[in-house]
């Protein structure tokens, strides 16, 4: 039997948990075992986990009596929720309140909450400048978030909230990457004008979570994160340098990318906007040399390119 902590991920086959199980697989040292927590065991990314003698748990995020019995036995957990699968904030609340209220009931020792600014806090619902969105959220996936923070308080779970930020991988599985112009030009479109907008590499998140973990005199506390802060222009520079072809930089304004028409496209343009217009706050907040102490490994965009350039479609 294993003397070593487990850490439960949920999401563990996406994004955010994907890097946390890396980040632990990797250190052959570890005073952690990973437990995968996931929707379907059966699918090809579980399975590929187990196969790296991860335990593969099921659980959905719906039931909280699943995550809590998915949950015993777990020093410590990492809650990241899935507003992209449905588009719905107040769904995203309830799945945070189902994970806080599990964790509690299972009794687990330090939760990582992966979160995002409340945005109404800079932004009331009486201002106008932007739409309010399904009635009560400025930037609905930030909003929900940034609201839940407050029911791992309520129900009394040791937790770090850890606030991240852009994910380079969104240039290669979420449709923000540069897309060809009738004209055969490579354009990063974004409603960011001439601000730095903060990012990081997803295997980032995970080895900084996994040092919090590692560190219990983080809870209680918020950690803002993100691997380099960088004009559009800066980054279509590095997207020229790894792809062999000039990328031009397209900034629209917040209400044209609102206009797009996409599923999630004014939430986006509503999250450009706050992100541009309350640079100095959310940049500030990201303090990389806070990021870097916790994580030495910390990539630059330049240094993620060169790792991922021929994942990005174009």
């Amino acid at each position: 039997m294993s003397s070593k902590k487990i850490i439960a991920v949920v999401g563990a086959t996406g994004a955010q948990g994907g890097g946390l199980v890396r980040a632990i697989l990797s250190d052959a040292n570890s005073e952690f075992a990973v437990r995968a927590i996931t929707r379907d065991v059966n699918s090809d990314k579980a399975k590929a986990l187990a196969a790296l003698g991860v335990e593969v748990v099921a659980a959905d995020v719906d039931s909280q009596d699943s995550l809590t019995e998915a949950l015993k036995g777990a020093y410590g957990a990492f809650f990241v929720t899935f507003f992209w699968d449905h588009f719905s904030p107040d769904k995203e609340k309830q799945h945070a309140r189902n994970m806080a209220n599990a964790a509690k009931a299972a009794g687990v020792q330090h939760v990582i909450w992966s979160s995002l600014e409340d945005t109404r806090k800079w932004i009331p619902l009486s201002d106008d400048r932007m739409p309010t969105l399904q009635g009560n959220y400025k930037v609905p996936h930030f909003d929900a978030k940034g609201e839940a923070n407050a029911y791992f308080a309520e129900a009394g779970v040791p937790t770090t909230i850890l606030n991240t930020s852009f994910y380079w991988e969104n240039f290669i599985y979420f449709g923000a990457g540069p897309a060809r112009g009738e004209d055969g030009t490579l354009a990063l479109t974004m409603a960011m004008a001439n601000k730095k907008l903060p990012g990081i590499a997803v295997k980032d998140i995970g080895k900084t979570a996994y040092n919090i973990f590692k560190d219990p005199s983080y809870i209680g506390k918020t950690v803002s994160i993100a691997g380099e802060h960088l004009t559009g222009e800066e980054m279509a520079k590095g997207l020229s340098t790894a792809l062999g072809e000039n990328v031009v930089y397209n900034a629209v304004p917040a209400s044209v990318f609102r206009s797009f028409g996409f599923p999630g496209a004014d939430d986006m343009g509503n999250m450009y906007q706050f992100k541009a217009e309350f640079n100095d706050d959310y940049v500030g907040a990201r303090n990389l040399d806070v990021v870097r102490a916790l994580n030495p490994e910390l990539q630059s965009f330049a240094e993620w390119l060169e790792e991922n350039k021929t994942k990005i479609p174009v």
